[in-house]
């Protein structure tokens, strides 16, 4: 039976037979449509919230655009699994919302759902949910921490742009995009894991996330845009994956935090101003063949040097361009003098090679299928190191090699 289409507003939904926890005061409107129930505009609750699964025996399904904007006393709300749509700007405004529970029916959530909830806290992203859209997030300034389930596969520009309270991100395993400026400016950012899935992470995504130290890209990115970085002024560890075959222009830029870091051998151009403004940047270690480099990519980064391997080319046009001094990665265990061998019943051996360069002493125990393990990362101060291992006798063999930080 198709039901005409109607606008029906309720003061307590009583006449609607609909129950409300005796602290909410409601005034809802609703459409009602080929047999379900959405909320539209201009309905507005106060403190904590069950949307209720059905009314005079038909399902709630939809949440439309604006449905609880600006409401001022809303404090928590719940969504039930009844509900597929949840619109645009459904929430954004709401100053005392604290808490959002999504519930498993919900595919996506739209654009400005939750912008400026200032004290919004906490929320639970449901099972359904595959598309997180543009500024949904955006200037939730109080959220502390989010997770991103594996279900969801898209994370929109500037979802949690300006978030400035928060401090952990768990990006689940299904996501495969992170949007520009997506965590544009989230100060306290501490922390963020990123799932095996995600091939592209935007332009400026993490740009000024100034408590950022560290960050471990899986080898699904392929894609790493421009500005991804900027002005991380504490990142003091980047691991990038082999996977990666350019950095953009201002990736790295004003990472003030930044000593050294290792370019992976596919790496075929360093923009411009990848690193501008990194200026305590001084070891940066090539895997592979001397990539394209801008004019400005090391601009101000004064103490840089590059280090290459024996074999690989390219270097001499790269000093040229870059403006940085380049110098062969030469660390060699000396395996043979009085130092080496066994010394008060520990192993060890002398490293040399360049002045205060840094190295990582690793560890097999299959040589002809080695697994490596860091055991130690040196620094050759004055172009030398007396590495010892004093574990070396839980072993019934180990061998040691060199590798990059």
């Amino acid at each position: 039976m198709r039901i005409k289409q109607t606008l029906i507003r309720f003061c307590l939904l009583g006449a609607a037979m609909l129950i409300l926890p005796s602290a909410a005061q409601a005034q809802l409107v609703l459409t009602t449509n080929n047999g379900t129930i959405s909320i539209v505009s201009n309905s507005c609750v106060s403190g904590n919230f069950m949307v209720p699964s059905a009314t005079n025996s038909y399902p709630i399904t939809s949440i439309g655009d604006n449905a609880f904007f600006g409401c001022a006393s809303l404090g928590g709300i719940t969504i039930p699994d009844s509900v597929t749509n949840l619109g645009a700007v459904v929430f954004e405004g709401c100053p005392s919302l604290t808490n959002v529970t999504i519930g498993n029916g919900v595919a996506s959530i739209e654009t400005n759902t939750f912008a400026e909830c200032n004290n919004l806290t906490s929320v639970t992203i449901g099972n359904g949910v595959t598309s997180i859209g543009a500024e949904a997030f955006i200037l939730c300034e109080s959220l502390g921490g989010i997770t991103i389930p594996d279900n969801v596969t898209n994370i929109g520009p500037s979802v949690f742009a300006n978030c400035r309270g928060l401090t952990n991100a768990i990006i689940g395993n299904g996501v495969t995009s992170i949007g520009q400026f997506a965590f544009q400016a989230c100060y306290g950012l501490t922390n963020v894991t990123i799932g095996d899935s995600v091939t592209s992470i935007g332009v400026d995504a993490f740009v000024s996330c100034t408590s950022l130290t560290s960050i471990i890209l899986p080898n699904s990115v392929t894609n790493l845009g421009g500005g991804a970085f900027d002005n991380c002024v504490n990142l003091t560890n980047v691991i990038l994956n082999s996977n990666i075959t350019n950095i953009e222009d201002g990736t790295f830029a004003e990472c003030l935090g930044l000593t050294r870091i290792t370019i992976p051998s596919n790496v075929t151009s360093l923009g411009q101003a990848a690193f501008l403004n990194s200026t305590n940047l001084s070891s940066v270690y090539f895997a592979g063949n001397a990539p394209t480099v801008g004019s400005i990519t090391f601009s101000n980064d004064v103490n840089v040097i590059a280090y290459y391997l024996p074999g690989t080319t390219g270097w001499s046009a790269f000093a040229t361009n870059a403006g940085v001094r380049t110098m062969m990665w030469t660390p060699v265990i000396q395996a043979s003098g009085p130092n080496f061998g066994v010394q008060n019943n520990q192993f060890g051996f002398n490293l040399t090679g360049s002045n205060n360069f840094t190295v990582i002493v690793e560890t097999c125990t299959n040589p002809a299928s080695p697994v490596w393990i860091p055991l130690q990362t040196v620094t050759l101060t004055n172009g030398s190191f007396y590495f010892s291992d004093p574990q070396w006798t839980n072993y019934p063999a180990r061998f040691y090699g060199l590798g990059l930080p």
